[in-house]
């Protein structure tokens, strides 16, 4: 419980320091120490009455250390301090987590910092667990991390929303960081945890606000969407166990219903008045699978339609491999694996596991059971998530039975 609510108080407090202070990179540092107080305080005396007022108290403590260590910054020390708020003071209840969105997407910054740093100040995590989920050393996330806060300090990024026309040329860098962010939670890229619902629902949280700020932008509602239509299937996900379910062998009663009617209605509306946009063709996609009542009934037609517009909108290796399952439903699985040889030279995709899991299965369909059996264990071997090598070895191993279990052509003689 007290894990879950200091991600979600995170950017909160580094929002109320920054706007206080006026030192982003010094109140991310602040409020990561705050955080780490209160996990080892909260566990052994519980939760206060107010928290979030509890982590800016001392998060602002730390902060003023901070810059009482900066000897040129003598003057704003005295202003912080002044502006230290008594103990048990009102904080104002307001959530200005949009705000740091927007400054963790500064156009400075790299891609990979963008999401390091709006990883660790919006969505809560750690650098340990955002180097867990990336597959990269601890030392390289903090670096990042730490490179980031510099040169927005160095860019001179304000903590403000930013103007009209700036913030219009950022949506499409906060929309991919809430996408990979959502992706994270929806599917966590190793451990022992299948979901990371609470990111999940994190990034569902900030893109509304997204929405809300930007009502008339096509991609905000389209990828909010597309977040709604795809968390309703999350509970169907796997077994009490941890046992991944795939989308086919789902129970689609247990569909989160509220959440697929927002989405459906969300993405029509949209692509009846909004230029069409890759997000949107993506909550299409999802819309259509939402709205079958089996497996079976799915409408593979009109999705082999929508991955060709959003093939011929936005290109990519992903799109592709997607693509080929829709193709092997309409056209047969020949046809679908002949779609995958394109990507046979795409080197990042072909080191991980999604290709050789959705060739292992395009195999099975066509009966070549020994090649499904290699890939399926190929693919195991290829993901760092503990859930996803479970399955990926069950359906070598029920494969593997299949064979053992077949009769043995009478010999003649």
């Amino acid at each position: 419980m007290s894990e879950r609510l200091l991600r979600e108080l995170a950017p909160q407090v580094i929002a109320a320091l920054a706007r206080r202070h006026g030192r982003f990179d010094l109140a991310e540092d602040a409020t990561q120490e705050a955080l780490i107080a209160a996990a080892q305080q909260w566990s052994a005396e519980g939760v206060p009455v107010n928290p979030r007022g509890w982590l800016i108290a001392v998060a602002t403590r730390r902060l003023i250390d901070a810059l009482r260590a900066e000897a040129s910054r003598t003057r704003r020390e005295e202003v912080a301090l002044a502006q230290e708020p008594p103990p048990g003071a009102d904080v104002p209840d307001e959530d200005d987590t949009l705000t740091v969105l927007f400054l963790c997407c500064h156009p400075a910054l790299s891609p990979p910092s963008r999401l390091a740093l709006t990883l660790r100040a919006v969505g809560g995590l750690t650098s340990t667990q955002i180097a867990a989920a990336f597959l990269v050393p601890e030392a390289t996330i903090a670096q990042r991390i730490s490179r980031a806060k510099a040169t927005i300090a160095d860019a001179g990024g304000h903590f403000a929303l930013p103007p009209g026309d700036q913030r219009d040329a950022r949506v499409g860098v906060v929309l991919h960081v809430l996408y990979l962010m959502f992706n994270e939670g929806y599917t966590a890229t190793s451990g022992e945890r299948l979901q990371r619902r609470e990111l999940a629902r994190e990034a569902i949280r900030l893109t509304r606000m997204a929405h809300a700020l930007l009502p008339g932008e096509g991609e905000v509602a389209g990828l909010l969407a597309l977040m709604l239509l795809t968390e309703a299937r999350s509970g169907a996900r796997e077994s009490p166990d941890g046992t991944l379910i795939p989308l086919a062998e789902q129970d689609r009663l247990s569909w989160d219903g509220a959440l697929l009617e927002e989405g459906v209605r969300l993405i029509q509306e949209t692509l009846s008045r909004a230029p069409l946009g890759p997000y949107q063709l993506q909550a299409a996609i999802a819309a259509v699978h939402a709205e079958a009542p089996t497996a079976v009934d799915t409408d593979w037609p009109q999705v082999l339609k929508l991955y060709d517009l959003l093939h011929a909108l936005a290109p990519s290796p992903v799109v592709t491999l997607n693509r080929a399952v829709a193709v092997a439903m309409v056209d047969g699985p020949c046809a679908g694996l002949a779609s995958l040889d394109v990507l046979s030279g795409d080197r990042c995709l072909a080191s991980r596991h999604r290709l050789a899991s959705v060739r292992a299965h395009l195999h099975e369909m066509v009966g070549d059971t020994q090649a499904a059996m290699a890939g399926y264990e190929d693919a195991a071997r290829r993901t760092r998530s503990i859930p996803e090598q479970r399955y990926l070895r069950a359906q070598a191993e029920r494969l593997h039975g299949d064979v053992e279990n077949q009769p043995t052509a009478p010999t003649t003689g």
